[in-house]
């Protein structure tokens, strides 16, 4: 399959977009524009560059070290991708099994839940930015209205259960 998925950048060893050493893959795409976006860069769908999935895996492989701890997703919204980004965190999954998956959503998770990529993904960061809710002193996240969802734990029990550190 020669997928392919419209990427902003990745970055290596970033330390504020989950727990530990991160790759953070960048993709575009965002159709809420929410006001004091921190990627605003990445809101068009059409900007970046178009890479087939070997492509980006290639990249992200360049990217590790023996202590990187996990991949984030964000943008954008990388949920605005979802076949191509469930293909590519099954092949990351399949390449990198020790590795953990979190990914940045503008959507709420009851929204979202659904989508089947949800079962390939260990913590979404759910929730718009919202400008007059912004706190620095958050962990992870830029506004107070967003949560971490340990995914797995939420489709177990059926609802939302928000992570703790230590957990995926």
């Amino acid at each position: 399959m020669n997928t392919t998925i419209r990427l902003g950048g990745i970055t290596a060893n970033s330390v504020v977009d989950g727990p530990g050493l991160r790759t953070v893959v960048f993709l575009q795409g965002c159709p809420r524009r929410c006001p004091g976006c921190q990627n605003p860069e990445l809101l068009d769908a059409g900007g970046g560059r178009e890479a087939t999935l070997e492509e980006v895996l290639q990249e992200i492989q360049g990217t590790l070290s023996p202590i990187t701890r996990g991949i984030t997703f964000s943008g954008g919204d990388p949920l605005m991708q979802p076949e191509a980004l469930k293909e590519l965190i099954t092949r990351l999954r399949e390449a990198f099994p020790r590795l953990d998956v979190w990914v940045f959503t503008g959507s709420r998770y009851e929204e979202v839940q659904h989508l089947p990529l949800l079962d390939q993904i260990d913590v979404l960061v759910d929730g718009p930015f919202e400008q007059d809710k912004k706190d620095l002193d958050l962990a992870f996240r830029g506004s107070a209205n967003q949560r971490l969802i340990d995914v797995p734990k939420s489709r177990q029990t059926g609802r939302v259960v928000e992570w703790q550190p230590g957990g995926a």
